[in-house]
């Protein structure tokens, strides 16, 4: 008897776990550059129960860059895109693609650089006349860097798309392409060790460094049909950020999905990811976006007044 009431016990406890478990609504995402520590923030959330604890379960994609994420969404495949330089979003857009952007996934241009091997001769980028220089996929923040800082140099330098940062570094040390780009946790150290020398970051361009460079978006039928969904996404990430910058089991988990040590994580966090820079819930310098999009040719000019209240219809307060 004693044995068979243990036995009813473990089955109502299966019972409530299992409808625990289907209680979990899915969320597919797409999400570029995987170890990034802004891309890391689904996994890290759901590896610490945190986005299990909001009632969500999530699909996670790795992309090669914001073309492929972009893709994703549009064709309805995911959700939800996450980290997508924000003048794709806006050619997404104005092209008539069914994609809003609902929260910020990066303010500011810390973190992407582009480098040479040592012993290249190439100093800086107005050294690198008739060269070739990487950017992830078209549409990313990379792109974007890219193009603007070619611009600034003042000389003819070739992008070329290369994808994500560990091939594109295989690329830059066989010499198929003079100056790569990356991102932490990739070639960070690299350069630290001198085995590459950075040449250009991000922030070496002014107008990006205040500016919503990265969105979060997702696809017009997750707006509408899945709205608590959504909402529940975005109080989980935030909870996932505090706790990726202010408990040491977030940098912990972080380290082990990146494939790095917890000292290094903390390099990466402090030097490259100041936490204002991802709030959600912050926008900046969008007018400056768009002229930019706008000089990249982009977009073909920047939105109305109209057109921008409705980019931002969906956009967390």
């Amino acid at each position: 008897m004693r044995f068979k009431g243990w036995s009813i016990i473990a089955a109502c406890v299966a019972g409530l776990v299992s409808q625990a478990a289907m209680a979990e609504d899915l969320l597919k995402l797409a999400v570029p550059q995987r170890g990034n520590w802004d891309t890391g923030v689904p996994d890290v959330g759901q590896k610490a129960g945190i986005f299990a604890k909001h009632g969500l379960k999530l699909e996670i994609l790795y992309t090669a860059g914001a073309g492929e994420t972009t893709q994703a969404v549009i064709s309805g495949s995911v959700d939800i895109g996450l980290a997508t330089g924000t003048s794709g979003i806006l050619a997404a857009f104005a092209k008539g693609a069914p994609v809003r952007p609902f929260s910020n996934s990066m303010t500011g241009a810390d973190d992407i650089f582009w480098y040479v091997p040592a012993a290249s001769p190439i100093k800086s980028l107005k050294d690198a006349a008739g060269k070739t220089m990487a950017y992830s996929s078209n549409g990313s923040s990379s792109n974007l860097g890219a193009l603007a800082l070619i611009r600034q140099s003042g000389v003819e330098i070739k992008p070329i798309a290369t994808g994500a940062a560990p091939s594109t570094y295989t690329q830059v040390m066989s010499g198929q392409i003079d100056i790569g780009w990356s991102a932490p946790p990739y070639v960070v150290d690299e350069a630290r060790t001198g085995k590459v020398r950075v040449i250009a970051r991000e922030s070496d361009l002014e107008a990006f460094r205040n500016q919503t460079v990265r969105m979060n978006f997702a696809n017009m039928t997750t707006i509408t049909d899945k709205a608590d969904q959504l909402k529940r996404f975005i109080d989980a990430y935030e909870e996932t950020l505090n706790f990726m910058y202010a408990d040491p089991a977030g940098l912990k988990i972080y380290a082990e999905f990146a494939g790095i040590t917890e000292d290094q994580a903390k390099y990466i966090r402090d030097t490259y990811f100041p936490k204002n820079n991802l709030i959600p819930r912050r926008i900046s310098g969008l007018d400056n976006a768009m002229a930019d999009a706008v000089a990249m040719k982009f977009i073909s000019a920047p939105l109305d007044k109209e057109q921008l209240a409705e980019f931002l219809k969906h956009y967390v307060k």
